[in-house]
């Protein structure tokens, strides 16, 4: 009886049961058969008690209650089964109705999935990028323990630790389970194939253990390693393992040649490591520094990065705290030298937040310009959807009319809408994944985590949830607008009374767009003007026609200081004779290269001893300013005479003479850089300052001293040449002769110097371009969404123009009143935007570079662009008014 009565509702299309029927229907069917099978069994001779016993047990009870309950339970389950089956065949029906409906109207489907594609695929690509990088873990366990240690600076910036505070820090610390040092180290890899720097670190043994990693082959470094004339020993990438090593798994135990020496291969990392704190390192070798170091010698120099892992049950504030303390009571046993008292404390912070410290501000402005390109995609795609739902009144007016309910009309709507953001969704994954190669390309030197930017499962799920709700999103308002009860009321009647209110909705939305654009567009220009101000910033010497390229002395020959500037002096003279080279020379320091040597400093008269700050130190040879086309302001440039027997002479920047001797003159005066026990030197010169960090970076102190006179020996230096013509084509001939002083010494990083100073704002870059993109593409979504609430409301409005045009109004009439409502929605869009866009900018500072986030030029200009915008967008439907005939228009009325 019940599948009967199912089978008759599910054919008359009644509605299921609710659990109150379910209830009484089972009560009536199990009183009826437990009274026909007790009178039955009472027929035969039974006992009424023992018939009705006897009746119950045929149903598995033993009282009425226990049978009811059960079958109860067994009725319900039985009906949600089958309304969970009619609710999927009810989708089933709405999904190939919707699909039928969007293949009915190719153009509509194709431009709406395309643009919302285009906001999924975008925003999904950008979020491939910004959460391996800033919101998920690092890929090591327990990844939040892990935290980084540095020096504070004079000005209170961060200074890379010594080697020293490492030991007393290891020694002290009880937050801490484990503690590392590093520092980056770039040995040339020398035997049957061409000589090749390495990029690699110097750590110590627990490095890998303290982020929670192991080698795959051989073993990890051991304590054993790091004593004072161990037996050399490396750990090597995967990359270089297979690219050099051709995977053979018997390297292990093998040896190499590094810098000239051999080296026992001890263990391979895993492939799918991730060093982040070094991405480019191919090889590891432990530091092995004396037991006993002297206070001059190179382990109390700052050159070094600390990682440390907090101890379970202890946060990162403990260590904080104690660190803090640590610094602040020397004890005996570790004797600490003036650079190195810690008097300033030590900065801690998590990995992470280290690691993304810099490029946090330009990935978050980018994440927020995506989302604003994906919600203009969405206006665009709902403002669509409103116009096609205008010409679909008279199909939705008569469903109602034959009794389908606002829900049902909701539901179907959604139903499309969900289907066209599902089409979109797909699109947007094959946007995304082109996206996200992009963004690899474009990524900035020093962007954390690049091998980690890609179309993961985070992705993925982020591109489904975001398909979800762009499609709820674009469905909902049409949806609510079409399925009014007006809509039921007729067919004629319905548009005529609610043509005004969706064009008003329709107007909001273009609002709505064009301040959503008009945002994007001010960072955009703001962006740009920041570029054109940064790169005009003079950066103190003349980079045209200049060369550049890093060259390395390695090898046990090279550890004699005069083989060292044999070789330099050679390589250079050889260099000189290249026909187009004009003129070069050697240096220690290359502006705008990454370079940073600094020193403390203190003059010979000066009552504040070292406390001068630190100075950039850049050893050079004859002929330095001279190439590089630094200015002199006084004094004389250092000289061929300036060699090691000489008086020590020295020339300092012009910022450094100004703030040290304001109203006089530095020439004469004494000055020591680097150790508490080096020579003094004489100031003979004052230079031009020069950009050294960055193009944005303040002036910097710098001194220049010669090679030969320096209170060390650089075993790397950069070369720069300035030739007669371009040159990059002269970089074969200039490394040719670099060789002829020595084949086997490698040379890298080879580069001009406009080359040079265009990556040096890379970040800054990488913004620009992506927020250019993302501009145009809310410019051009603005003007289609411009354009079609016109059109729409043009073809909506034919009666009223015909009667107008009947009655008099001129063409330039119609013309003002098409262009009028499309000014005023731009004028209302700019004025909303204008505002947001203040706001917004604020996310930019620490991106602009000479130019306020409230520039007048930038905001100007972009009003009168989208003004300029509007006026292209209303031409179309303009022309279209003017040409309705009212002849035509009063017939058909």
């Amino acid at each position: 009886m019940r599948e009967i009565r199912a089978g008759v509702r599910r054919l008359l299309r009644l509605p299921l049961r609710t659990p109150a029927q379910i209830r009484a229907d089972t009560d009536e069917e199990l009183d009826a058969f437990v009274e026909a099978r007790t009178d039955a069994l009472v027929a035969r001779g039974a006992e009424p008690g023992a018939a009705r016993a006897e009746a119950l047990r045929r149903l598995g009870g033993a009282s009425v209650d226990e049978v009811r309950e059960r079958l109860h339970h067994s009725a319900t389950r039985r009906e949600d089964r089958m309304r969970f089956r009619e609710g999927l065949l009810r989708l089933r029906q709405d999904v190939h109705f919707a699909a039928r409906q969007l293949r009915r109207a190719p153009g509509f489907t194709t431009l709406a999935a395309l643009t919302l594609a285009l906001g999924i695929g975008a925003s999904t690509a950008i979020f491939s990028a910004v959460n391996p990088i800033l919101f998920a873990p690092l890929p090591y366990p327990r990844a939040a323990q892990l935290l980084t240690i540095w020096d504070q600076g004079v000005d209170g910036s961060r200074l890379e630790p010594t080697f020293g505070t490492y030991r007393e820090l290891v020694a002290r610390s009880r937050t801490l389970s484990a503690l590392a040092a590093l520092r980056a180290v770039q040995p040339t890899l020398t035997g049957r194939d061409e000589p090749t720097r390495l990029d690699g670190q110097y750590v110590t043994a627990n490095y890998f253990r303290t982020l929670g990693v192991r080698p795959a082959l051989g073993r990890d470094l051991a304590a054993a390693d790091e004593a004072e004339n161990a037996p050399a020993v490396v750990l090597l990438a995967d990359r270089l393992w297979r690219r050099r090593f051709g995977a053979d798994p018997a390297i292990v135990g093998r040896q190499i040649t590094l810098d000239g020496e051999p080296v026992t291969v001890v263990g391979v990392m895993p492939r799918a490591m991730e060093n982040v704190l070094a991405p480019d390192a191919e090889l590891w070798t432990p530091f092995q520094y004396p037991a006993a170091m002297d206070l001059e010698g190179p382990g109390w120099g700052h050159n070094i990065r600390l990682v440390g892992r907090v101890r379970d049950g202890a946060s990162l504030d403990d260590a904080r705290r104690e660190l803090g303390a640590i610094a602040a009571s020397p004890v005996p046993e570790f004797t600490r030298p003036p650079w190195a008292a810690l008097r300033r404390g030590l900065t801690t912070a998590s990995l992470q937040d280290d690691l993304t410290r810099g490029v946090r501000p330009a990935l978050l402005a980018v994440l927020g310009a995506v989302l604003l390109v994906l919600m203009i995609a969405c206006v665009n795609v709902t403002s669509l959807l409103l116009a096609r739902g205008a010409q679909r009144r008279g199909e939705l007016a008569m469903r109602a009319a034959i009794g389908a309910g606002r829900g049902r009309l909701v539901r179907q709507l959604l139903t499309e809408s969900l289907l066209l953001g599902g089409v979109a969704g797909v699109l947007g994954v094959a946007v995304a994944a082109a996206g996200a190669r992009v963004l690899v390309a474009l990524a900035p030197a020093g962007l954390p985590r690049v091998d980690a930017i890609g179309l993961d499962g985070a992705a993925l799920a982020f591109a489904l949830g975001t398909t979800t709700l762009v499609g709820l999103a674009v469905g909902l308002v049409p949806a609510l607008q079409v399925s009014r009860g007006d809509a039921q009321s007729g067919l004629r009647e319905a548009s005529r009374r609610t043509a005004g209110r969706r064009d008003v909705t329709r107007g909001a939305l273009v609002v709505a767009e064009v301040a959503l654009a008009l945002v994007l567009l001010v960072s955009a220009g703001l962006l740009l003007r920041s570029m054109e101000r940064l790169l005009s910033v003079a950066p103190g010497f003349a980079p045209a026609r200049l060369l550049t390229m890093q060259v390395q002395t390695a090898g046990r020959v090279y550890d004699d200081d005069a083989r060292v500037t044999r070789f330099f002096t050679q390589a250079l003279d050889a260099v000189r004779d290249v026909p187009g080279v004009t003129a070069a020379a050697w240096t220690s320091e290359l502006p705008l290269s990454g370079d940073g040597d600094q020193y403390g400093a203190h003059f010979e008269d000066s009552p504040t001893g070292r406390n001068e700050g630190d100075v950039f130190r850049y050893a050079v040879t004859p002929g330095y300013f001279e190439t590089m086309g630094i200015p002199l302001v006084r004094g004389r440039y250092l000289a061929p005479s300036d060699r090691a027997a000489a008086p020590r002479a020295l020339v300092i920047n012009e910022s450094f003479a100004r703030q040290k001797f304001p109203g006089q003159d530095p020439i004469g005066r004494h000055l020591r850089v680097g150790p508490d026990a080096g020579p003094w030197y004489t100031i003979v010169g004052v230079v031009g300052d020069v950009k050294q960090l960055s193009l944005a970076a303040g002036q910097a102190h710098a001194v220049y001293i010669t090679t030969e006179q320096s209170w060390f020996t650089d075993r790397v230096l950069s070369l720069v040449v300035r030739t007669r013509g371009d040159p990059a084509a002269a970089a074969a001939a200039v490394k040719r002769a670099v060789w002829s002083a020595d084949r086997d010494q490698p040379i890298v990083r080879v580069a001009t110097m406009d080359a040079l100073i265009t990556a040096s704002a890379a970040q800054r870059r990488f913004a620009l371009t992506l927020f250019e993109a993302f501009g145009v593409v809310a410019l051009v979504l603005a003007a289609i969404g411009i354009y079609g609430v016109l059109s729409a409301s043009v073809g909506e409005r034919v009666r009223e123009i015909g009667v107008r045009a009947a009655l008099g109004a001129s063409r330039t009439d119609l013309l003002g009143l098409v262009l009028g409502r499309g000014t005023a929605l731009t004028a209302a869009g700019a004025a909303i935007g204008v505002g947001a866009a203040m706001l917004a900018s604020d996310a930019l500072v620490t991106l602009l570079f000479g130019v306020s986030r409230l520039d007048p030029l930038t905001y100007v200009g972009v009003v009168l662009l989208l003004l300029a915008t509007s006026a292209l967008a209303c031409a179309v439907p303009a022309w279209r008014a003017t040409r309705v005939d009212p002849a035509v228009t009063l017939r058909a009325e």
